[in-house]
Order: structure tokens, then C-alpha cells, then sequence
């Protein structure tokens, strides 16, 4: 593979990411409308509790965090 092929080759992956999120967010959707949130709310509690706890001890500043989140802005802008 070439240099030039890279960002095909990049942009290949991000389309397969991005349908792979999709289908897992349509699953989710489709698990949240078909059970009781006493069953499903406490799973996505224990998520986004872990998701914080990792990025609490990822030692990433809120400084540098804010400059990833505008990077990525201005990526997809």
C-alpha cells in the first residue's frame, strides 16, 4: 500500500466504525423499548459510572480534554 492509499484505506475504517456504533445504538434502542428501565437503568448507570471512573484516572487535565473536544469539532466541521 502506498501513502495515498492511508487515507482511503482510514476512511474505510471510520465508515465501519461508525456503522458498527450505529447498529449497537439501534440494538440499545430497541433493549430500552422493549424492557422495563428498573432493568435496563441500572445497567446504564453502572456504564457511565465506569466510563467516568476511566476517564478519572486516565490523568488527562480538563485543559487537555477540552483541546481534544475542539480538535474533534473542527475534524468533523
Amino acid at each position: 500500500m502506498t501513502d495515498s492509499d492511508a487515507p482511503d484505506a482510514l476512511e474505510v475504517k471510520r465508515d465501519r466504525n461508525r456503522r458498527q456504533r450505529l447498529v449497537g445504538i439501534k440494538r440499545w434502542v430497541e433493549y430500552i423499548e422493549t424492557h422495563d428501565p428498573s432493568e435496563w437503568g441500572d445497567q446504564q448507570n453502572r456504564l457511565v459510572d465506569a466510563q467516568l471512573e476511566s476517564a478519572r484516572r486516565s490523568g488527562i487535565d480538563a485543559d487537555h480534554r477540552r483541546r481534544v473536544e475542539r480538535a474533534g469539532r473542527n475534524r468533523s466541521a
